[in-house]
């Protein structure tokens, strides 16, 4: 397809290089001011941002109809990151599917597509200063894949710079990296109000991720444990459970499973930290494990003993 120019059916424009991204936003300008999330259109230019790599599925599309409500123009882009995979890891054949994926977002809602190579992105091949996650990426995701979460922040805030966005929305599913994000924005004051939509799940309850087409129809029915132990975990939280309530009810369903667990957690959603035992209000059960050679994550916003007290 054609780089740069609008694709058919009154799509989005697609755009892959920096001149072009930058044409095109001048025709989308953002404005200060904006209107304030959570209306609609309304002519200010506020503008959003939505971070892919591609592969697009309902989750995806939920977060670009997200963006349309809070924006009058949304961005998305899509670039397989090499920053974040560790060597051995699906890099090469991880799902691509740029024609595919215009044609989702031609009916989702999104104004312009950037879709650089890496080249565009790192014009000086890999970036010699990044963005360090810190303690935030010490842990889960970033125990089991070392340099993950820095990759993905520094592309993050590269895509922030390049795209200027007055808001920028990404997925809970990926709740450490939601975590990250706004971790960076806060601590090196990124002028972006950072946004996290719930999780998409199939109809039986697998969330939605590009990685569920590497799943045989047995692995799939495996990976369900995964979800099962997000919907016990709600349901200890919902009860009034604590903490080792909460943890104990994921476990017991992942123990009965046909998975290899990498991590099952229960942690503080400003730090990535564990939770202690008395702990109240928000928490993130945080759960990864591999159903034959695919790594599957998934993970619920819960809270904690502070049912009777929202309306103190």
């Amino acid at each position: 397809m054609t780089p740069d120019v609008p694709t058919p059916a009154g799509g989005p424009r697609l755009v892959t290089t920096r001149d072009g991204l930058r044409e095109a936003l001048a025709d989308v300008p953002a404005g200060p001011g904006a209107h304030a999330v959570g209306s609609a259109g309304g002519g200010s230019g506020r503008r959003a941002v939505v971070m892919t790599m591609g592969a697009l599925h309902a989750g995806h599309l939920a977060l670009v109809r997200a963006a349309r409500e809070v924006a009058d123009h949304v961005v998305v882009t899509i670039f397989v990151n090499p920053l974040q995979f560790a060597p051995g890891e699906d890099l090469d054949r991880y799902p691509r599917d740029l024609d595919g994926d215009l044609a989702l977002l031609a009916g989702a809602g999104a104004d312009v597509v950037f879709a650089p190579t890496p080249d565009v992105v790192y014009p000086d091949g890999d970036p010699v200063v990044r963005v360090a996650a810190g303690a935030v990426g010490d842990v889960l995701e970033g125990a089991a894949r070392p340099g993950h979460l820095d990759g993905v922040l520094t592309v993050v805030l590269k895509l922030l710079h390049l795209v200027r966005p007055d808001v920028a929305l990404f997925g809970q599913k990926d709740a450490q990296q939601l975590m990250a994000v706004r971790r960076m924005v806060r601590d090196l004051d990124v002028d972006v109000e950072v946004v996290g939509v719930p999780t998409v799940r199939d109809a039986d309850g697998l969330a939605l991720s590009s990685r569920n087409a590497y799943l045989s129809a047995d692995e799939r029915r495996r990976a369900l444990v995964l979800s099962r132990a997000v919907r016990a975990a709600e349901e200890a939280a919902v009860a009034g459970g604590g903490a080792a309530d909460v943890r104990a009810a994921a476990q017991a369903v992942l123990a009965g499973g046909e998975v290899d667990v990498e991590y099952a957690a229960l942690v503080d959603p400003l730090t990535a930290q564990d939770v202690p035992a008395d702990h109240l209000g928000a928490a993130v059960l945080a759960l990864a494990a591999r159903v034959g050679s695919t790594r599957l994550i998934d993970n619920a916003p819960l809270m904690l003993g502070r049912h009777d007290l929202e309306h103190a």
